[in-house]
């Protein structure tokens, strides 16, 4: 049975940052990557690099070690700056062994050198996703939004202090409203993600259970769950 493709936790594909300065190459790259069903940026040098990974966050990095401006280890030490823990995939036109010693030394995560096949530096950033992804949704098991808090591993939710009680669909609904905090969440969107079914006349189910969602998280105290017309619902702490 193979592995199922790997996910951000929240629900959204993951997100991957390609650095080549040869546009051929990078376009390729993202192409590949892209047909995967992952979002995916590109940058040709390591200064756009390191502005685009503050603005796109993405989950694994592409990393070319020879660029124009700053070399890749430069890069990668910048971009662990800012996320210690994220996994790098090293490209090299170099043969020798010290070049390769040197990217993983340096942190990278693994390495493939040029000319390389794109099936194989797909198979390679999979491989770090996985890690990566499951490691974060281990991490980030506590999701919490102003006094509203989610254990995902205990099942457990509580507003400043008192635990609510959901059904199985509420929590899936509330879990994915908490993971994209400040964030309008169309109809489609929740089907999609708590339902798994496409958009198409349903729009009353979403509505339903955000009005049950209401009374057990909303009832009593400041509004958290607001409804944005003609575009959605947001989670945002209450003022």
């Amino acid at each position: 049975m193979t592995a199922p493709d790997p996910r951000r936790p929240d629900g959204e594909p993951p997100r991957v940052l390609v650095v080549d300065d040869e546009p051929t190459l990078a376009d390729l790259l993202t192409m590949a990557l892209r047909y995967e069903g992952w979002q995916v940026r590109s940058a040709p040098d390591g200064s756009t690099a390191v502005r685009l990974a503050r603005e796109f966050r993405p989950d694994a990095v592409v990393l070319d070690i020879m660029l124009p401006d700053l070399d890749g280890l430069e890069v990668l030490r910048r971009l662990r700056n800012d996320k210690p823990d994220i996994p790098v995939l090293f490209l090299t036109a170099r043969d020798a062994v010290e070049d390769r010693v040197a990217g993983l030394t340096a942190g990278g995560d693994d390495y493939v050198t040029k000319p390389f096949s794109l099936e194989e530096v797909v198979a390679r950033v999979r491989a770090l996703l996985r890690r990566a992804l499951l490691h974060t949704a281990r991490t980030e098991a506590l999701l919490v939004v102003g006094d509203l808090t989610l254990d995902e591993e205990c099942r457990e939710v509580r507003r400043a202090g008192e635990e609510i009680t959901l059904t199985a669909t509420e929590f899936e609904l509330l879990r994915y409203l908490m993971r994209n905090p400040r964030r309008v969440l169309s109809k489609s969107q929740i089907l999609d993600r708590v339902w798994n079914y496409d958009f198409g006349g349903q729009a009353n189910v979403v509505e339903l259970y955000i009005s049950y969602l209401r009374k057990k998280v909303d009832a009593g105290r400041p509004t958290m769950i607001h409804t944005m017309r003609g575009a959605g619902y947001v989670l945002k702490p209450a003022d």
